[in-house]
């Protein structure tokens, strides 16, 4: 299966970017009937927003000091590091979906002249980057899991991990930001 993926990695990042905006997608416009999902408890699903709050801020520090071990040579601390923030990443997806599947999502409480000129165009900036980092991050992964740490500078993983890894760090920061909006301010 490495040997395929190694030798088909667009084909396999455009794949499971398909399947991933798909699923996004699904959830997000509640096309899966809430009834069929188990229900975790109230409080859980109250707790989500606040969960993935820590886990964007875990993400971020994470991917940064990633970026940071790279770019002193420290080759496994970064693979390492990039894993977790994917994990993370994962985490809080899982979650989100979950929750916009049950619930639908967090209505914006504030002035309607906070909502239109700074909520919901943070929040679009935020969709957008998630979106555009997806095939971004299963190349620059697919190519970090399939070769040697040694042959990956031959590669465009360095060029597409810094564009990944901006987008990446801009989107969670964004939805630290709306998750602020939302809950705190």
């Amino acid at each position: 299966m490495q040997r395929f993926v190694e030798r088909h990695v667009p084909a396999v990042t455009g794949l499971l970017t398909v399947v991933s905006l798909a699923l996004v997608f699904a959830a997000a416009l509640r096309v899966v009937p809430a009834g069929t999902l188990p229900r975790a408890p109230e409080v859980f699903l109250a707790a989500i927003p606040h969960i993935n709050a820590v886990v964007s801020v875990v993400a971020f520090g994470t991917i940064g000091a990633s970026w940071r071990w790279i770019r002193q040579g420290k080759v496994e601390r970064h693979r390492k590091g990039m894993l977790a923030g994917v994990g993370l990443f994962a985490v809080f997806l899982t979650l989100y979906l979950y929750r916009v599947a049950l619930l639908g999502p967090t209505p914006f409480e504030g002035p309607a002249f906070v909502e239109q000129f700074v909520y919901y165009p943070i929040l679009g900036i935020h969709v957008l980057l998630a979106v555009v980092c997806i095939p971004l991050l299963y190349y620059v992964l697919l190519l970090g899991l399939t070769r040697p740490a040694s042959e990956l500078g031959a590669t465009k993983h360095p060029t597409i991990g810094r564009v990944a890894a901006s987008l990446w760090l801009t989107s969670f920061a964004l939805g630290v930001v709306v998750y602020l909006m939302l809950y705190l301010f």
